[in-house]
């Protein structure tokens, strides 16, 4: 654990006292979003102090050319830059013509900051005493409106406490704003044109290389207590910036306030040449409703989303705000609404990484997703991979696959590669076997089989055809390797015969078979498509199958499990519990050479496969390869102890599986791996909600139908939570000794609980 400072709430993210050692873990703690745009937790007000400036568009992105020492042949040329967006947030604040700057206070006292999850606000309050001696209480109130996509909204209000004072709100749009990220320090913005009007201010600008066109813009109102005051401003331009300046002359205890509405319209939703129109019409819209409304309809929205998402967790103060806050940067990230969008791995709340998917998307949230929201959010996920199997297989083919067969992205924006690490763009190839996973996922959850004929088979088609070829036959081992990959564990690199690379590659073979019968059976007209656009032949299949019935699987029968990979026991096995903790986190204090060398797993590997097909192996083995690898896993990706959380509760090990779950569901906000700083990890937050609804709910989907191994940790109370099942919301309540089912719907459904089956009816409460 490296912080401490965030105070433990049901429903809030509260900070109290002002540390500038704090500020940039506490501007990607407090980021918002609203799935169309997000910004980190920046001050609005001018702050000259260490800070990281982020204001994001969701799918705007910028190709930086990639950065190596060595070019290799196969590199991606550019790797997609998540881009810092003009800055509309801003207001400087002048008390009597010193500008308000809590780095160069006087004094800072009752500062408090509050994310209130509950209703999607992010607040801020203090006394500051600047360097004129003059005192002064701020309090700031701001939201991303779901309702309004394009739309945030600000309340900024000053009150002077020992003396009259001119105060100066000075809001401002700004498009000379750099990366946090970049390769080359690239301009990544042209701002084509600042222009003004009334209270309002435009700035129409596109990103270099993409041509994604904005226009970023500002209204605003001031209030003395509360009363409108009409204030001609002065007005400031140049090439990259506009600023209004409203100056009152404010008597001591008085209050001055301003609502200033901002965003952006960009022409990914609207005619390029039309955007300041947009942003007129959404002006228009906020500025009649006013921030009260807007409020009001920010609270109702978030209200609507929590009755489906919410886990409720009784006697754990600091679990119940982990899961919460989890689910709230989840849906803030992505809500399902437009198809054409991804979750990054940090959202709307840093740079690192880039792209807007990675194989998280498929591997951790689409349970979350499918089973707190409509199918239709989880099949719009499948469906952005299923647009980009052209690029994927140009993917391949520029590693030198033929015949259609398929490579998706580690990282992408348009279906393209753009990761520029060797280890990950050439060798993580296991993101194909999530994909195809996430489509029998979808299918065994949801019922829905109708995504495979319509699209998912020509998906499994080309990843198939990669496997195929991907795979090579040992004339000494007589069976199909795999050879040169890094697999989950990205502390290993360029090894041969991964395990659960080997593993999926198998099942992804089989089941694309499998779908291929029940296509040519049960949909022929779909078949006989597919078949043509493919041309694929029973010989092709036939060469698939051979490479997966005689793939080749590294086995210990000394230790009696499965082998990471085939040297995993030629290192020297010191486990986690004899490494000194001063040398941690490994991947900050080692050279990677070392790291290479050690036997220390990052994250789930083997026992990722174990927890995709559960259902494949004993519980038995599950406790082998359990007590084998845990004990060598750093848990240094933070998607590495949702699985040995949910897998720790199979094995009725409660202690290690809560453990196991307030380290993911507060990773972030403890900053266990020492980096909260650079942004959240968003992707890894839906595994937090399975280490409770799959872990602790035991939830699975057997034979069809919904089935529960429900445990509860000793340090709770209670538990609840909601899933959708093909159209019917069933809520879990849990507590210690029993279990409760209420089942929203018109129809009985029947579900599976420890074994024995239980038919719930409609609207009454079952215990079992």
């Amino acid at each position: 654990m490296n912080l401490d400072y965030i105070i433990p709430n049901d429903w809030s993210i509260l900070e109290e006292g002002f540390d500038p050692e704090n500020i940039k873990a506490s501007e990607s703690l407090f980021s918002i979003g609203n799935g169309a745009m997000g910004q980190r937790a920046n001050f609005e007000e001018k702050y000259s102090g260490p800070t990281f400036q982020g204001s994001y568009i969701a799918g705007v992105y910028y190709p930086d050319k990639t950065r190596v020492g060595w070019w290799k042949n196969g590199y991606p040329e550019y790797f997609a830059k998540v881009l810092n967006a003009p800055n509309w947030i801003g207001i400087n604040v002048y008390i009597e013509d010193e500008v308000l700057d809590l780095h160069t206070c006087k004094k800072v006292e009752s500062f408090k900051r509050e994310l209130n999850m509950k209703e999607g606000w992010l607040s801020r309050s203090f006394i500051a005493t600047l360097q004129n001696d003059i005192k002064v209480e701020v309090n700031t109130k701001r939201f991303l409106s779901l309702d309004m996509d394009e739309l945030g909204a600000i309340n900024y209000s000053v009150k002077p406490l020992n003396s009259d004072a001119s105060i100066t709100f000075r809001p401002y749009l700004d498009s000379g704003i750099t990366n946090e990220d970049t390769n080359w320090d690239d301009k990544f913005w042209d701002t084509l044109n600042v222009s003004h009007e009334n209270n309002q201010a435009f700035i129409q600008a596109k990103t270099m290389k993409t041509d994604f066109y904005t226009c970023t813009f500002m209204e605003s109102q001031v209030f003395i207590d509360g009363k409108s005051v009409i204030i001609d401003p002065n007005i400031s331009a140049d090439a990259n910036s506009a600023s209004f300046s409203y100056n009152y002359k404010v008597k001591q205890n008085e209050t001055y306030t301003i609502h200033k509405f901002g965003g952006y319209t960009v022409d990914r939703n609207h005619d390029k040449y039309e955007l300041v129109t947009a942003a007129k019409k959404v002006l228009d819209k906020a500025t009649k409703a006013g921030f009260s409304t807007l409020l009001d309809n920010q609270k109702k929205a978030w209200a609507k989303i929590w009755d489906m998402a919410d886990i409720t967790i009784d006697g754990d103060v600091k679990a119940q705000q982990g899961i919460r806050f989890n689910i709230f940067h989840l849906n803030q990230t992505y809500l399902g609404t437009d198809a054409r969008l991804n979750i990054g791995p940090k959202g709307f709340t840093g740079e690192k990484y880039g792209g807007s998917t990675y194989w998280d998307t498929e591997a951790y949230c689409i349970p979350f997703y499918m089973a707190t929201k409509d199918q239709s959010v989880a099949r719009n996920l499948l469906t952005y991979r299923y647009k980009h199997l052209q690029k994927a297989i140009e993917n391949a083919e520029k590693l030198g696959f033929k015949n259609g067969a398929a490579l998706y992205p580690m990282v992408t924006m348009n279906g393209e590669e753009c990761h520029n690490e060797w280890e990950i763009t050439f060798e993580e190839i296991h993101r194909n076997g999530a994909i195809a996973f996430a489509i029998f996922n979808y299918h065994r959850y949801t019922g829905d089989y109708s995504y495979i004929p319509e699209m998912g088979l020509e998906v499994l088609i080309g990843i198939a055809r990669f496997w195929h070829q991907r795979a090579t036959f040992s004339k000494d081992k007589n069976k199909y390797v795999i050879l040169g990959v890094t697999g989950p564990n990205e502390y290993e690199n360029n090894i041969n015969n991964n395990w659960y690379t080997n593993y999926i590659a198998q099942w992804c073979i089989n089941y694309a078979v499998e779908n291929i019968e029940r296509v040519e059976s049960d949909f022929t007209t779909d078949f006989t498509r597919i078949m043509n656009k493919a041309k694929l032949s029973k010989a092709e299949i036939e060469q698939w199958q051979e490479v997966a019935e005689r793939m080749y699987f590294p086995y210990s029968e000394k230790h009696n499990v499965y082998l990471q990979q085939d040297g995993f026991l030629d290192k020297e096995l010191i486990t986690v519990a004899d490494l000194d903790q001063a040398q941690r986190p490994i991947n900050q204090k080692w050279s990677w050479d070392r790291i290479l060398r050690s036997p220390y797993i990052k994250q789930a590997d083997t026992l990722q496969g174990f927890y995709f097909f559960e259902d494949h192996f004993t519980t038995e083995e599950l406790e082998l390869h359990f007590d084998f690898y845990e004990p060598f896993t750093v848990h240094e990706s933070s998607l590495s102890p949702c699985v040995h959380s949910i897998q720790a509760a199979k094995l009725d090990r409660m202690d290690q599986a809560y453990t196991f779950y307030l380290r993911t569901s507060r990773l972030d906000l403890d900053d266990y791996n020492h980096e909260v700083h650079e942004g959240l990890h968003i992707t890894s937050m839906a595994g937090t909600w399975m280490s409770i609804v799959e872990g602790f709910g035991g939830m699975r989907v057997k034979n069809d139908m919904l089935t529960f191994e429900p445990k509860i940790p000793q340090q709770w109370d209670g538990y609840s939570f909601k899933v959708n099942f093909r159209h019917q919301i069933l809520k879990v309540i849990v507590n210690q000794g029993q279990t409760h089912f209420e089942l929203e719907g018109h129809k009985e459904l029947q579900i599976e609980v420890n074994g024995k089956s239980v038919m719930i009816a409609p609207n009454k409460l079952v215990t079992v």
